[in-house]
């Protein structure tokens, strides 16, 4: 049985008296004291210069070894038969599902349907039905008029620094109404248009090959009955792909549903987004739609405008069963009570046999790096991060504990940061564990490959080398949720050894030389760092 202690479930054998529960998790003062210990250390002076000092010596190294060795990554490179940047795998880290598709294929598929389905019944509110033809002539427009620029939902100079404005181009034409007919599953039509424009880009990937998305789609923890409705809509469209593993989005906006009266407080969120998963993984048999969608999921991710200010934590911070307030919960709060309760969820899947889910939140996008100390201690990896160029000291950490960083340049670029100021190359410079995606290809890509427009623009900004490409390529698939056996295929048998060891260049088309070199300076910063410590104990 299951049984919500303090925000976070606990699973409990039936009889059993004893207040433990089975699985053991980090509480919540001890995570609220790691992450005032980590934000002193953060801010503080001798830290903060030390790895401002070590992360300019590693670029300056970097910048050293291309140099000597660029002329003999490039010779190695081309010793390799058939293998080049276009069929190297690569898998865009960071896409959200409604926005996956480019203006014009959303364009072209909104033409089809009102031309071939416009007596379609798509809409019924209040008792009132009515058609896809009626919506658009309510709306006063034909399929005729419709184009890119009418859709409107390219990004703009408007969208700098106003992330409201980013959420309504989600709209088409500014149209919430066709936003819910063409981007939800949960609508009169079961999310039908919506599964369709998603299998055509699903199948311009798997006849890519080599192109491979990680799809964020969201649960909102209204309610109970999400999880039950998108594994209907995943499994009555056959969304299934060897191309596509899938993340679950929360968005922290549990201050909309207190006010509508949605929710009571925070805990019944968590419970509505927690629960139904603890009882697909204690009965499966129950739940056969569910566990099998689960299959494909392979982690968690926090969303929302993080520009927004926090509440800082206080003495008397309530837990989520008394966060009755209208005010929504800090980053922390949230990123905490998704760490725990995922951490109970995989011990107890782990123990099924079944497959486990790491949280891979934005982090870092805007705001305060309390987010990115937050993300620091629960993830395994981050969606931007690029206020960690303001943060030596976590910037530095991130480096060490090589935490994936899926960067974004384009979408920053509209929204918070010029793409001349971007820190991606500083990054990559650096050996931090970065890899390109798209973010929201319908605002910012134009091509039918959005991928492959962010790697080819990211090229021509920082004059990327092809083994500077087959690097991140390479790093795309190692962060990435697939399973161990598809990075066996894509990257060789021994994928998961360290250094050369684990480089098959045959595969990765990544020197032997730059493999090498990034293993060893990460040695030598750990040995100068242990160093360092002995010295001090001294």
């Amino acid at each position: 049985m299951f049984r919500m202690k303090n925000g976070v479930l606990e699973v409990h054998l039936v009889g059993n008296k004893k207040k433990q529960g089975l699985y053991k998790y980090p509480e919540f003062p001890q995570w609220e004291r790691d992450c005032k210990a980590l934000m002193a250390l953060v801010v503080d002076g001798p830290t903060k210069s030390l790895a401002y000092t070590r992360l300019e010596y590693l670029k300056k190294r970097f910048q050293m070894h291309r140099m000597l060795n660029e002329t003999s990554e490039t010779a190695e490179q081309k010793t390799v038969p058939h293998r080049d940047f276009y069929n190297l795998r690569k898998v865009d880290t960071h896409v959200h599902l409604s926005a996956c598709m480019n203006s014009k294929h959303l364009v072209r598929f909104v033409k089809k349907k009102v031309g071939i389905e416009g007596d379609t019944v798509v809409l019924c509110k209040e008792g009132n039905a009515m058609t896809l033809t009626e919506v658009f002539q309510k709306i006063g427009l034909t399929a005729y008029e419709l184009s890119v620029d009418a859709m409107d939902m390219h990004a703009d100079r408007t969208l700098y620094h106003r992330f409201d404005r980013f959420n309504k181009k989600y709209n088409p034409i500014g149209e919430s109404i066709l936003r819910e007919i063409f981007l939800k599953i949960d609508n009169h039509i079961g999310g039908r248009f919506y599964a369709e424009v998603i299998n055509e880009v699903i199948s311009d990937l798997e006849d890519s090959k080599y192109q491979h998305a990680e799809y964020r789609v969201s649960i909102y923890g209204k309610n109970m009955k999400e999880w039950e409705k998108l594994a209907d809509w995943f499994h009555d469209h056959k969304m299934s792909s060897p191309n596509v593993r899938w993340l679950i989005q929360t968005p922290r906006i549990f201050q909309i549903y207190k006010k509508a009266g949605l929710l009571d407080n925070f805990e019944q969120m968590l419970e509505n987004v927690f629960l139904p998963l603890f009882k697909a993984t204690a009965e499966p048999w129950k739940y056969p739609r569910l566990c099998a969608l689960l299959e494909h999921v392979v982690g968690f991710d926090s969303v929302d405008d993080e520009s927004k200010s926090d509440l800082q934590f206080g003495k008397s911070i309530p837990t989520p069963k008394f966060w009755t307030s209208p005010k929504n919960p800090p980053y922390s709060y949230y990123l905490y009570y998704f760490h725990a309760n995922m951490t109970v969820l995989n011990q107890f899947r782990k123990f099924k046999g079944m497959n486990t889910f790491v949280l891979r939140p934005h982090a870092g996008e805007a705001g305060s790096v309390d987010h990115l100390v937050a993300a620091f201690l629960s993830s395994e990896g981050i969606s931007h991060g690029i206020m960690l160029r303001k943060a030596p000291v976590l910037q530095y950490l991130y480096y060490l504990a090589k935490i994936g960083i899926a960067m974004s340049p384009l979408s920053n670029n509209s929204l918070f940061l010029d793409i001349a100021k971007n820190p991606f190359y500083d990054f990559f410079e650096t050996g931090m564990f970065v890899s390109l995606s798209t973010d929201d290809p319908v605002q910012f890509h134009m091509s039918k490959e959005p991928l492959i427009e962010e790697y080819a623009i990211a090229r021509q900004v920082w004059k990327l080398s092809a083994t500077d490409l087959s690097e991140l390529c390479n790093n795309s698939v190692r962060m990435s949720g697939f399973p161990d056996a598809f990075k066996r295929k894509w990257l060789g048998d021994t994928f998961d050894q360290p250094g050369a060891h684990g480089n098959n260049i045959r595969f990765s088309n990544v020197p032997d030389i730059r493999v090498a070199y990034r293993v060893e300076t990460m040695l030598r910063e750990l040995n100068t760092l242990e160093q360092l410590s002995q010295s001090h104990h001294t």
